[in-house]
């Protein structure tokens, strides 16, 4: 019944994905956008709303896979595009705004002394870990069970459960056995989890994305940052979700804790253009420097769209903002009301749920206990899935069936916040819970 009416509602999109299945495997360009029986098409955004091409209005909580921290055609940087693309989008020369961009990221983000940029976190991610193995001379890496860093082969391992399944075809042993898995929020299973091994770095997202906005406990990370120091291993954050969205700079910041390799992504392209970088000790990113070193002394990065003008000019017009600081006041209270809020209504209807993040990210889980990792985050997706169709039809947006992710801007305001907890609580008042 639900399905059925989101067909009514939406033909054009329905029409859109029976063309787009000619020329596109799935359909799609990315599997998270894909939904039953197809997804939406959207044609305009502005704020913190979106429309799609059968004119349906939505309250958009994906923001852009959470890139979007100002809301959609935030004007300063809208500007800022359209005078560089009049002076020069690509040039394939160095160019002012590389400079600012790179100053600005090392004002803001505590652990960064020096930045490169990329084209993507994926890329960052890539880039990061194989500086970590040049500089401590060692091959293998750890993850953790369930963090999501993009499609490098060496760091795609164990995303999503079942975890003893590979996440994807083509990826080889020989890589795959330098990746050793580690379980999050768990440091004694860490301890015992690399006994023996040689390290080059541990990597994490300091706030499990994919599988629910997952926080790392505070501790943790602490102890997380002895242990590299113990075991001259480098650590590596993570934050193409966290940075610039938990504070200025980012979860390192919020935590307190310092990584000696940071990765980020998505708001680092001032929310409108794919954009990536890292960044770290001036000991360890002098191995990208051509100057002192020869090309096979070097660790090697590059690109010919890396840190082009206009994407770093819409970054460098954005962080221009975000370092006033004033903006996590406001999303952060969002965050919290929405928590608080979701955790009342599931409470007095008496499900079983939990609602999970920090600052201006959350998502909720139809689980028995709060999950502190991702085996305890496996939950009801029938109860998940029914809730993803509610809040749709009801013009919400979220990420995804499985689960429901929601990450609101500047543009949101209280209100926004209300309708979703109206609705969360119409849905309960008529789901079989």
């Amino acid at each position: 019944m639900i399905q059925e009416l989101y067909k009514l509602r939406t033909q054009n999109s329905w029409t859109l994905y029976e063309e787009a299945k000619k020329f596109l495997p799935g359909g799609v360009t990315y599997a998270i956008k894909y939904w039953e029986p197809y997804p939406i098409y959207v044609f305009k955004a502005k704020g913190s709303r979106i429309w799609d091409v059968d004119e349906n209005e939505y309250l958009d909580f994906w923001m852009g896979h959470t890139a979007i921290i100002m809301g959609h055609a935030y004007e300063p940087v809208i500007r800022a595009a359209k005078e560089q693309l009049e002076l020069g989008a690509h040039l394939g020369f160095c160019h002012e705004w590389e400079i600012r961009l790179a100053e600005i990221v090392t004002r803001m983000v505590p652990s960064v002394k020096l930045f490169r940029a990329t084209n993507s976190g994926t890329e960052a991610n890539m880039y990061g870990i194989r500086l970590a193995r040049a500089y401590t001379k060692k091959n293998k890496i750890a993850k953790f069970e369930g963090h999501w860093h993009g499609g490098y082969d060496a760091l795609h391992k164990a995303v999503n459960p079942p975890l003893n399944k590979p996440p994807s075809l083509g990826l080889t042993d020989c890589v795959m056995n330098d990746t050793i898995l580690l379980p999050f929020n768990d440091l004694e299973g860490v301890r015992q989890r690399i006994k023996g091994e040689k390290l080059a770095c541990i990597i994490l997202e300091p706030v499990m994305g994919s599988n629910g906005m997952i926080p790392a406990d505070r501790e943790f990370l602490k102890g997380l940052r002895e242990l590299c120091d113990e075991v001259n291993a480098l650590l590596i954050f993570d934050e193409v979700v966290t940075g610039f969205r938990l504070a200025k700079g980012g979860a390192q910041e919020y935590y307190g804790v310092l990584p000696d390799i940071t990765v980020f992504g998505k708001i680092l392209g001032g929310g409108i253009f794919p954009a990536g970088g890292f960044g770290g000790r001036e000991d360890v990113m002098e191995l990208l420097d051509q100057t002192k070193r020869k090309h096979y002394e070097m660790s090697f990065h590059g690109g010919t769209y890396a840190g082009n003008p206009l994407t770093a000019r819409a970054g460098y017009t954005l962080l221009s903002e975000l370092i006033k600081g004033e903006v996590y006041l406001k999303i952060n209270a969002l965050g919290e009301k929405a928590r608080k809020g979701l955790e009342d209504i599931f409470s007095r209807n008496k499900v079983v749920a939990h609602v999970t993040g920090v600052g201006s990210l959350f998502a909720v889980h139809f689980t028995k206990e709060k999950p502190k990792d991702v085996i305890s985050a496996i939950g009801d997706t029938k109860l998940a899935k029914d809730y993803f169709y509610f809040l749709l039809n009801n013009n919400i947006l979220c990420m995804k069936p499985s689960k429901q992710v929601f990450a609101p801007s500047a543009a949101h305001s209280e209100e926004d916040i209300e309708c979703l907890l109206s609705v969360t609580e119409e849905f309960l008042g008529q789901a079989s819970v």
